[in-house]
């Protein structure tokens, strides 16, 4: 089993930064594909970004550019380094993960581990 945990959300101005953090515990997280996605009340879970492999990422076209996922193995985490926020980047946070990249990518229901999530407000 493997246990996901998010931090470092918060409260950030537009045009600011945040980074994201999933710490991992249970298994080692580098052979795992690490997805971030976001939710806000009333919608589905949205994909944000993808890290699999030693370093193949993909991201939404949304936040593309201004989001980049990457990867501590020797500290089992995975990050989310999110700059130029903007007040629709507003939401929960969710890091998850699947033993080997799922098909489809960007649907929650392919990811078998999910954290607990982490708030992310970005005021205008």
């Amino acid at each position: 089993q493997v246990q996901l945990v998010e931090s470092g959300g918060g409260l950030v101005q537009a045009g600011g930064s945040l980074r994201l953090s999933c710490a991992a515990s249970g298994r080692t997280l580098s052979s795992y594909a690490v997805a971030w996605f976001r939710q806000v009340p009333g919608k589905e879970r949205e994909f944000a970004a993808l890290t699999w492999g030693t370093s193949t990422t993909t991201y939404a076209d949304s936040v593309k550019g201004r989001f980049t996922v990457s990867r501590d193995n020797a500290r089992n985490t995975i990050y989310l380094q999110m700059n130029n926020l903007k007040p629709e980047d507003t939401a929960v946070y969710y890091c998850a993960a699947a033993r080997s990249l799922p098909w489809p990518r960007d649907t929650a229901s392919s990811y078998n581990y999910w954290g607990q999530g982490t708030q992310v407000t970005v005021s205008p």
